[in-house]
């Protein structure tokens, strides 16, 4: 890795924070000596230089040596409901929305993620996903977001047989600041046609703080009328579309299916569970997102069809975390690995790929004129070693962060 300059022994620890917060001030620097992942593939013992923000053509005076590390674009979480364990650890213990999204922003960030999209739930399931609570999450994103690095965004995730909600909705949704819905359907239809409690019913109604008996009422209500959500959906999205925001649909099981919602104009194709689904997608070009754990795992938990599989035929576009903030960084790896694809091709699925789904064409790759999102990578681990977002340090630690300091 080479050697490093020890830190000037005479200097104080109040110096030392003393200089990292003039450095987190000063948004310019050069990186130098690192491999940087470009578009084309990696670059040997290159140099980066950002300054306010945005990465630049030429060097400046302030440097620091990267030998031993590569520099990839920062992650871009497509969608992820991680946070929820940060917001509400325990049943009961969510009154304080702002930490808890702070505390979600520092995984974020040790993950290498520059930019976030926190996917919550508007659900007659209720607890962590009912109406009210998706209300105080909203609430809570907004009310920190000036005050982290990480840049984060909202999406609302929206239960289609919730018809009594539809006139209020588009509101709700410019109030939060949420730029991207979700459209998705939990209800288990076929045990309630078939006049059969559905599995794990009782335990869902008390966590909701229901009646179980109440509970399943309100589902085969739902249920009922199952054929009044089509035509109250073509409205939805036409209002939700005319309010600019991108729609998308959750669990696509058939190409009927996906032309139904690309006739909506809903154009995001989030964790298809069929490879017709996928390929409808495809020829409808639409945008696919694939779940990092999924290919992780090497399969679906569910016995859905394998993300690698997509993956290896071209249906993919995006890899989102899921559930799982470190999966992926190490999907992105694991294609790079087996050879399926090259390591650009692999970064491209959880960088520019969702920067793309999400039309943010300032960041995703490493080039002058976009943002300074980043990532540092130990070069013999990969492991995380630096996050920046705009040119701002949200992640530093180990020897990195003592070059960083001198």
């Amino acid at each position: 890795m080479g050697a490093i300059p020890a830190p000037d022994s005479k200097r104080s620890l109040g110096d030392v924070m003393d200089g990292a917060t003039r450095y987190m001030a000063n948004l310019e620097l050069t990186l130098t000596g690192a491999d940087v992942l470009h578009e084309t593939g990696l670059e040997r013992a290159s140099s980066l230089t950002f300054s306010d923000g945005v990465i630049q053509a030429e060097q400046v005076k302030r440097q620091v040596d990267l030998s031993g590390y590569i520099v990839v674009p920062g992650i871009v979480d497509v969608h992820g409901d991680g946070f929820e364990r940060h917001l509400a650890p325990r049943r009961g213990a969510m009154k304080q929305m702002d930490e808890g999204v702070l505390a979600a922003e520092a995984e974020l960030a040790a993950n290498g993620i520059s930019t976030a999209v926190l996917a919550q739930f508007y659900s007659w399931e209720g607890g962590l996903r009912a109406p009210d609570y998706a209300a105080q999450v909203f609430a809570a994103i907004k009310s920190v977001r000036s005050n982290v690095v990480t840049d984060l965004m909202a999406q609302l995730r929206f239960e289609t047989h919730m018809l009594d909600d539809y006139a209020d909705l588009p509101a709700k949704v410019q109030d939060w600041g949420v730029p991207y819905v979700v459209l998705n359907d939990h209800l288990p239809h076929e045990r309630l046609a078939a006049g059969k409690k559905p599995p794990r019913m009782v335990g869902q109604a008390l966590k909701a703080g229901r009646n179980p008996d109440v509970h399943l009422a309100m589902m085969q209500d739902m249920h009922r009328r199952r054929d009044d959500v089509p035509a109250a959906l073509d409205d939805l999205c036409a209002v939700l579309a005319k309010q600019g925001l991108r729609l998308g649909s959750h669990d696509d099981q058939s190409a009927d299916m996906r032309a139904k919602w690309r006739a909506r104009g809903v154009t995001i194709s989030e964790f298809p569970e069929t490879l017709e689904a996928a390929e409808a997608a495809r020829v409808g070009g639409d945008h696919i997102i694939l779940g990092a754990p999924n290919v992780v795992r090497g399969g679906s938990h569910n016995g859905n069809v394998s993300a690698l599989e997509l993956i290896s035929m071209g249906l993919c576009d995006a890899l989102a975390s899921d559930y799982h903030y470190p999966s992926p960084r190490r999907a992105a790896l694991m294609l790079a690995r087996s050879g399926l694809l090259d390591l650009a091709g692999a970064w491209k699925l959880i960088s520019q790929g969702p920067a793309d789904v999400l039309g943010l064409n300032d960041r995703g790759i490493l080039a002058p004129g976009k943002r300074a999102d980043l990532l540092i990578l130990e070069k013999e681990s990969y492991r995380v070693s630096a996050t920046l977002s705009k040119g701002r340090v949200s992640y530093l630690t180990g020897d990195l962060a003592a070059r960083f300091m001198q």
